[in-house]
């Protein structure tokens, strides 16, 4: 059974474990997401964001197959983006670092895990999400782009330490 849930320190290394795979996959020229082995993601991202108390998991049968950081942070670039909504700060909400096991790719999880941070912002009075992704993230662009993400701008910059970003911003307003 698929669940979505806050994360534990006990999931910090099994998340670890699949920015590995998905880092394996970009090197071996088999995925292209645009991040650096050691610079970004590294377990220290899904820490932070166990700590603050933002880090989310979906398991199925008791394995680790996706996560994701959701909170009200939008990222300095995004005040260089041409948002179709200007909301105010506490009605937006933003899905950081949402990541798909390579084991387990398909089947939805991206999508479901989508619809659980649309759910979320919603119960939250966040009608106005909002996320981002590199330009080389074509699976990323065409699943948000088929979930009704708009893509507001991209942005040029050194994105989580990552020279040379393209920043793909997007967005969406719940109705």
């Amino acid at each position: 059974m698929r669940e979505i849930r806050r994360g534990t320190r006990e999931d910090i290394l099994e998340i670890g474990a699949v920015y590995d795979r998905i880092l394996t996959e970009e090197e071996a020229g088999r995925a292209s997401v645009g991040w650096v082995r050691g610079v970004y993601p590294t377990e220290s991202t899904a820490l932070e964001a166990l700590e603050a108390g933002e880090l989310f998991v979906m398991t199925e049968g008791g394995v680790l197959t996706a996560a994701a950081r959701i909170n009200r942070t939008q990222v300095p670039v995004y005040t260089r983006v041409p948002w179709r909504w200007q909301a105010p700060a506490e009605r937006v909400m933003v899905l950081h670092t949402l990541v798909v096991d390579p084991l387990y790719q398909g089947g939805g999880r991206g999508a479901a895990f989508v619809a659980f941070y649309e759910d979320y912002a919603w119960e939250r009075g966040c009608p106005f999400l909002r996320m981002d992704t590199n330009e080389k993230n074509a699976a990323a662009r065409a699943l948000y782009a088929r979930l009704g993400y708009r893509e507001a701008g991209i942005v040029p910059c050194e994105f989580n330490g990552i020279p040379g970003v393209g920043l793909v911003c997007l967005e969406k307003r719940l109705e």
